[in-house]
């Protein structure tokens, strides 16, 4: 195994009375971070069509997830403080959830999605979050969210 390292081998080799000298560099192949899948639930005190609002247009995600948003087509770009990620819509169905993928992951089958719920018994509402992060990241992610849904009940408030 190559342990990281760049291996060089020279190799002399001799031709038509010729000296040819071949270097070979190997390198080996980046290992790729596999994300994990991470789940969160919220309680809100909002209508499902309020929050759905607030989940799937960029005033709406303005008001509580990013700094500005843009949309062209199906991509949406998040900018915080200068910063601008893209993802793609993916997925969406007015009122229940909206699905996104970064377009930083690739072909990764990576999104974040925000379900919301209602409790047929209690007519609670949560959001059920999908999230994906690097092994190691799940505390880092969790504060990020438990922050963002906190703003979420402020703009909508509950």
């Amino acid at each position: 195994m190559l342990s990281g390292h760049i291996t060089k081998i020279l190799t002399n080799c001799i031709a038509m009375h010729f000296q040819f000298f071949f270097l070979i560099i190997v390198i080996p192949k980046q290992k790729t971070m596999t994300k994990k899948e991470i789940h969160f639930e919220f309680f809100i005190k909002a209508s499902t069509h309020t929050i759905y609002n607030c989940i799937s247009n960029p005033s709406g995600l303005e008001e509580w997830f990013a700094d500005k948003v843009n949309i062209k087509g199906d991509e949406y770009t998040f900018l915080w403080e200068g910063e601008a990620k893209t993802a793609k819509l993916v997925s969406t169905k007015k009122d229940q959830f909206v699905r996104f993928h970064w377009l930083e992951d690739g072909k990764e089958k990576t999104f974040f999605e925000i379900k919301i719920t209602k409790d047929e018994m209690t007519g609670d509402i949560s959001l059920h979050i999908t999230d994906f992060c690097e092994d190691g990241e799940e505390k880092e992610s969790e504060l990020l969210w438990e922050s963002a849904i906190e703003n979420l009940r402020h703009a909508v408030g509950g």
